[in-house]
């Protein structure tokens, strides 16, 4: 006995857009956005499952990180150590971090120094 070949498009009897009157249109659309509707909220709702266990499964997860690596640091850094000092007042220092100071521009400026002349020597 031979399968019956899968009908394809609308069912039987059923009319196409074209043909309906007005009212069984708007009964049409209602229909389909009520099917949406309902589709919609099953998928949100999956979704927002999913997305709980995801949370719950992200939150232990950066527990157990936060915890193999002491924590996180708070507060600042260090203060710098100078690593250049001035020719012309050796109470002036900079630690090499950021821009260059104008003391040392104004210094290098007209004359052969370099950064490297101003480096404190290490004792």
């Amino acid at each position: 006995m031979a399968k019956k070949a899968k009908r394809r498009g609308r069912p039987p009897g059923a009319k196409s857009p074209d043909k309906m009157d007005i009212g069984q249109l708007r009964q049409y659309i209602a229909r389909l956005e009520d099917t949406l509707a309902k589709k919609v909220s099953e998928q949100r709702a999956f979704l927002e499952e999913k997305l709980s266990e995801l949370g719950g499964y992200a939150s232990a997860k950066v527990a157990r990180v936060g915890r193999a690596f002491g924590g996180a640091r708070k507060g600042t850094r260090r203060k710098a150590v100078p690593k250049y000092r001035s020719r012309k007042d050796p109470k002036v220092v900079w630690s090499g971090r950021g821009v260059m100071p104008v003391w040392m521009r104004e210094e290098m400026k007209g004359t052969k120094l370099k950064k490297d002349d101003f480096l404190i020597a290490k004792a």
